[in-house]
């Protein structure tokens, strides 16, 4: 019983996320398939043959929250396979520089995930553990390969 009890805590407690300072912000979207099938607004092919990543990948998390340590490897895994097509940029939101950042992102939990099309513009948003399998189908579903080692 003490077993079935501690995995029901864990996990709730990694499909929650954790709790981020910032209440009260509307969420642009929301996380779930029907968001995968939408198409970039910039055309890759086009962007392909222009230099610089294709997609810009935001972690809003903190090196003091379980699921954001825990996006801590999913990211250095994206980073390998993707190189140059896609930029990682993290942010700490529990410190002063990284706090801005979640205001302007307006997140409401940590972690967040934001994706960025080569012009800037979200097409995407994820609250919580994103698996790297989920990731990589964003990624394919909207034109953005692995880089063959």
């Amino acid at each position: 019983m003490r077993k079935y009890v501690l995995f029901l805590f864990v996990f709730v407690f990694l499909t929650a996320g954790c709790s981020a300072e910032k209440k009260g912000v509307e969420q642009k979207g929301s996380a779930g398939a029907a968001l995968m099938k939408e198409k970039l607004p910039v055309t890759l092919e086009k962007a392909k043959k222009e230099t610089g990543p294709l997609v810009t990948f935001v972690e809003l998390g903190s090196i003091n929250c379980v699921p954001c340590r825990m996006m801590q490897k999913v990211m250095t895994e994206v980073e390998t396979d993707y190189k140059d097509n896609v930029k990682i940029v993290f942010y700490d939101v529990w410190t002063e520089a990284g706090k801005p950042f979640g205001a302007k992102y307006g997140i409401n939990v940590i972690p967040t995930q934001v994706f960025l099309d080569k012009s800037g513009k979200e097409f995407f948003r994820h609250e919580g553990y994103f698996p790297k399998e989920d990731l990589d189908f964003l990624l394919k579903k909207n034109g953005v390969e692995k880089v063959k080692k």
